[in-house]
């Protein structure tokens, strides 16, 4: 089989993710579902190497496109770009909706401090795939600034969203209407302070793009 197939790794993900709800991200758990998606239990380590850390991988990169899915009916343009973040943020915590539990179980995952530098990686991919589609094409110190700080947005508005009992999660809206108008606010000052001198060093060889 091939190791790349996102198919069949989206379907085995999406197969786990009705028993991760009860016994955690376990390679048992991938394994089974595997089994039940009609393969060999051996073709677990061939779709993920590197066990429930490939397979969490994938799991983001899932809730990511699904997200992109979600947000196909909106034109960016038609918004400010504060509104395409927060229309990004809320896209993919609605494709999470169903998997509260397995995303909890996937932030405990991560909290090992051996996976934290992986895990930034899952987070940093999610804001610039929101980035992107809010049609964000910085080059220059800017690129890495908003990713950086969508970045903190998600985690922490996620955090919020996974202990929200309020109607429509309105508690988590809010909190990521007060994150964003924050973020908003530090970018611009990390903007002046970050450009002069990156470009001391050569950074930058395009003028600063403003959020």
């Amino acid at each position: 089989m091939d190791a790349n197939n996102q198919d069949v790794k989206d379907q085995v993900i999406t197969e786990a993710l009705e028993d991760v709800v009860f016994d955690g991200w376990k390679w048992s758990v991938i394994e089974d579902a595997v089994v039940k998606c009609g393969h060999d239990k051996d073709i677990a380590l061939t779709l993920f190497p590197r066990g429930v850390n490939d397979a969490l991988v994938h799991f983001s990169d899932l809730a990511d496109r699904q997200m992109l899915d979600e947000l196909k009916d909106i034109n960016p343009d038609d918004l400010r770009v504060r509104d395409r973040i927060k229309h990004g943020v809320k896209a993919r915590l609605k494709t999470l909706e169903l998997h509260k539990e397995a995303v909890r179980a996937a932030s405990v995952y991560w909290l090992v401090p051996t996976r934290k530098v992986q895990a930034a990686k899952q987070i940093w991919k999610t804001a610039d795939v929101i980035w992107n589609w809010a049609g964000d094409d910085a080059k220059d110190y800017n690129h890495y600034t908003k990713r950086l700080l969508l970045s903190g947005v998600i985690t922490t508005t996620t955090m919020t969203w996974l202990n929200d009992t309020s109607e429509g999660h309105n508690d988590t809206h809010e909190f990521l209407d007060r994150r964003i108008n924050d973020v908003l606010k530090i970018g611009g000052v990390a903007g002046k302070v970050m450009g002069p001198v990156l470009s001391s060093f050569g950074f930058l060889n395009k003028k600063e793009t403003k959020v």
